[in-house]
């Protein structure tokens, strides 16, 4: 009996193993065609991904296999200050052996069935290759989310600075300053972006800015304030003719889900309230006829 266990517990594992080797293999395939990224512009238009590679993207995703990888992802999370990017991996790696090891032995302790020991372990397994990365996850399109859509109120304030006399640099500068108060992540995201302008110019650390927030509001950002700057024209009146275009689509896109608010709740609606309505009216009838019967 023991012995058919340890060799269950053994094929458990190597299929383990084997699953999480294959997904590094898809990950460091996959990482090649992001790293050419940063040779094409964001003009470009973006080809459309077959929906093998686009599962494939959402499932690498959820993973991290560097420490850069980690760093990026706490920081794109709101962790800006999170020191100990290198010990992300080897502490869930750790939890995960060690849990799964737990589990087992508590399994032998307490005279749990096979199956439901190894579903345990399982479940664990799953639980903790998944659950850490997909939080950071979360939390990143979140914030992504918040950023995109307080977009057109530092539209706005840029815009004042600019007509004060200021350049795009120095007001980027002022408002890292006087918004950390209220929004930090909207205050480090313009530190971060000026910082990066001293050093490879604006132009490329606008094209970091929509690496990092890559949303539509952010790309209609980048790319017009970029024109603006290799054209000359009216940066004052460029950044408040986007931050009206990004409220009125923003409205648009608010307008279309109350649209479909209707069509999704009809369902609920027959199930939970007209089906129940038709069943109190139809049923004392029934019970008449079936008692006179």
């Amino acid at each position: 009996m023991l012995n058919s266990q340890l060799e269950l517990f053994l094929f458990l594992s190597l299929i383990v193993f084997g699953l999480a080797f294959s997904a590094y293999a898809l990950y460091n395939h996959f990482d090649k065609s992001k790293r050419m990224k940063h040779f094409t512009t964001i003009d470009e238009p973006l080809a459309k991904k077959p929906l093998f590679v686009e599962l494939l993207d959402k499932v690498e995703s959820l993973f991290s296999k560097s420490d850069n990888d980690v760093a990026d992802k706490f920081y794109a999370a709101g962790f800006y200050h999170f020191k100990y990017a290198n010990l992300y991996i080897p502490t869930k790696f750790t939890l995960l052996i060690g849990g799964a090891a737990g589990f087992y032995f508590l399994s032998r302790h307490l005279g749990w069935e096979q199956n439901s020991g190894f579903i345990a372990i399982g479940v664990w397994v799953v639980f903790c290759l998944i659950a850490p990365d997909a939080y950071l996850n979360s939390r990143m399109k979140a914030l992504r989310g918040k950023l995109s859509s307080q977009l057109p109120y530092l539209l706005d304030l840029l815009a004042v600075c600019v007509q004060t006399g200021m350049t795009i640099e120095a007001a980027m500068t002022y408002l890292s300053k006087e918004m950390s108060g209220f929004d930090k992540d909207l205050a480090q995201l313009l530190k971060n972006t000026n910082d990066r302008s001293r050093i490879v110019g604006l132009d490329k650390a606008l094209d970091e800015l929509y690496d990092r927030v890559p949303t539509n509001e952010m790309r209609s950002f980048t790319m017009t304030l970029k024109q603006s700057l290799h054209y000359g024209t009216s940066i004052y009146g460029v950044l408040t003719t986007l931050a009206a275009d990004i409220r009125d689509v923003t409205m648009l896109s608010m307008e279309e889900k109350i649209g479909k608010l209707a069509a999704k709740m009809s369902v609920p609606l027959i199930l939970f309230i007209m089906m129940p309505v038709v069943i109190l009216i139809a049923a004392p009838g029934v019970m008449r006829m079936m008692s006179n019967v």
